[in-house]
């Protein structure tokens, strides 16, 4: 069979190597620390945003606002959006329920000042951009929107950064966060940046004469219990039931919306007292009632109060974002009891990156103590071994052409392409062995044997693996490929390079780590020699006493 063009040029590029071994050893080391130095390149990240064709809007209108206000809001909004190309349908929800979202998440307590548009997109092929470009065109559209604060998205992996600022005390938590939402704002490419604190609602505030309360028996708590019933109503368990002919009717008493809002009829709301011949007590003879507004949500994270920002990444890799917060001129010199918290996925990105180092090593050991059972040697698989480098650095340069962030699938592409290099070099290493072994072969003439034989296998199998990885980063078919495209990139640049590279880097490696052996070898005996001659020359001077 004729050996084709190919096959001589690449035995004379493997005999050069292994005339030059020292130069081949050192061109693979700087293409490791090379590809090192393409890290930070990479847009990091820690779950590529999804491309389903679903989105959400989430409406909100200041504390106090009405239904029909909310839904006036929630249908401009629908106008704004229906034209968009790409929208199939919008789905409105006011108050509570939200079509599309976790069902097993915790639901947020009903509000009629809230609305939900579940925007449904055209399919992946009858679309040519991702989601996340409609989404930035949404929210271009949700600008002519006014008085309302919008948020877009599922709010899932890849889709947000949450920054949250702890301290005890809560006015100066409240000044540094307005200084940090001024700035959060500036940085350019974000979507909408949602603070807990921004909004307050309207409250009636009882201050209750405890000197007054304490002479006509009434406590705090009755004081509590009845603005509670008078305005919100009873507990469910608590109220009576309309028996019907199939089903039980609760029935709540409460004051109508405009006693609810006016405090001379709340003042004039009978309290109960527990001293005897007092009776009831009118509510503004034991308590001042005033207009005032406060923090719609008072939220804590290890027992300190906190406040959290939402922001947007509308596309941008969770990495970039989170540098670009870390650099704004107030979180830089936050004030002494005011603390930055990370959480959610960029808490996990930090966790995972940390992590990734100490999984890539116990992987590497495990193969290398499979590998000295396997060949009952421990010099050896270091040979096998040399392939890793050169596979991580095409994984991290495909990766840059791509544009794919260095993330979570993308690290799992990597730990993939350990197994894949490492069985490239097994297939030399093990024939080179066996032919200087079985077929008295000198090393040279073994490992361009072993080069000539097991060079197509290899090939085939990089192949085989190539054009099944190929669909996936390409994004081919209906399923949405977010997360696994990376992968497949990372495992398509590592294949090219472990093969090209382990097929002539290999046998150089396998000659120097012999002749280690063989060094290491003889200095064994050597020392074993002189310190057989050394007793040999004590005992005879012993002997000669």
């Amino acid at each position: 069979e004729s050996p084709g063009w190919l096959m001589p040029r690449y035995l004379g590029a493997v005999r050069y190597c292994l005339r030059h071994r020292w130069a081949t050893l050192g061109g693979t080391g700087l293409f490791f620390i090379g590809s090192l130095m393409l890290i930070p390149l990479l847009p990091q990240g820690f779950i590529p945003a999804d491309d389903n064709p679903q989105t959400q809007v989430f409406v909100e209108l200041p504390p106090g606002s009405t239904l029909e206000q909310t839904r006036a809001s929630a249908e401009r909004a629908r106008e704004l959006l229906a034209d968009l190309p790409e929208v199939r349908n919008v789905y409105t929800t006011i108050g509570g329920g939200a079509a599309g979202s976790d069902p097993m998440g915790g639901q947020a307590e009903a509000e009629v000042r809230k609305a939900t548009l579940t925007i449904t997109l055209a399919n992946r092929s009858e679309r040519s951009v991702r989601k996340q470009v409609i989404e930035k065109a949404i929210r271009a559209r949700l600008e002519h929107l006014p008085g309302v604060r919008t948020k877009v998205g599922l709010g899932g992996s890849g889709e947000k950064y949450i920054l949250t600022l702890s301290g005890d005390d809560a006015r100066q938590l409240s000044d540094v966060a307005r200084n940090v939402e001024r700035e959060l704002r500036t940085i350019e490419g974000v979507g909408s940046v949602a603070s807990s604190a921004a909004l307050t609602r309207p409250e009636i505030a009882v201050h209750p004469d405890f000197e007054t309360a304490a002479d006509l028996g009434v406590t705090a708590a009755a004081i509590s219990e009845t603005l509670r019933i008078a305005t919100l109503g009873d507990y469910d368990w608590s109220l009576p039931k309309l028996n019907l002919a199939r089903r039980q009717v609760p029935v709540m008493v409460r004051l109508d919306e405009s006693g609810r809002n006016d405090l001379d009829v709340l003042a004039r709301l009978p309290v109960p007292s527990t001293k005897p011949g007092v009776g009831s007590v009118l509510l503004g003879q034991v308590a001042k009632l005033e207009l005032s507004s406060g923090p719609q949500v008072i939220r804590r994270y290890d027992r300190v109060r906190n406040i959290n920002f939402e922001i947007e990444l509308s596309g941008l890799p969770l990495g970039d974002v989170t540098e670009a917060v870390s650099q704004l001129p107030s979180l830089r010199s936050l004030p002494p009891g005011v603390q930055r918290v990370d959480v959610g996925d960029a808490e996990m990105m930090a966790e995972l990156f940390g992590s990734f180092g100490l999984a890539m090593l116990t992987g590497v050991v495990c193969i290398f103590v499979v590998l000295v059972l396997l060949f009952k040697d421990l010099i050896q698989p270091v040979s096998i071994l040399a392939a890793l480098p050169t596979a991580f650095g095409g994984g991290f340069v495909a990766l840059l052409l791509a544009g794919k962030a260095f993330s979570m699938p993308s690290l799992i592409g990597l730990v993939m392409l350990m197994g894949i290099a490492v069985k490239n070099s097994i297939l030399l290493v093990e024939y080179a062995i066996v032919a200087r072994r079985d077929h008295g072969m000198d090393r040279f003439s073994a490992l361009v044997d072993a080069c000539s034989k097991r060079a197509r296998p290899v090939v085939m199998t990089t192949i085989a693996m190539g054009a099944g990885m190929l669909p996936i980063a390409l994004g081919l078919g209906e399923a949405d490929t977010s997360f696994r495209s990376p992968m497949a990139f990372a495992v398509l640049g590592g294949l090219v390079t472990s093969t090209v590279l382990s097929l002539i880097v290999i046998p150089p490696v396998f000659t120097i780590l012999d002749d280690s052996k063989t060094l290491f070898a003889a200095l064994i005996l050597f020392l074993r020699g002189f310190g057989s001659k050394r007793t040999g020359s004590q005992g005879k001077d012993m002997r000669s006493n």
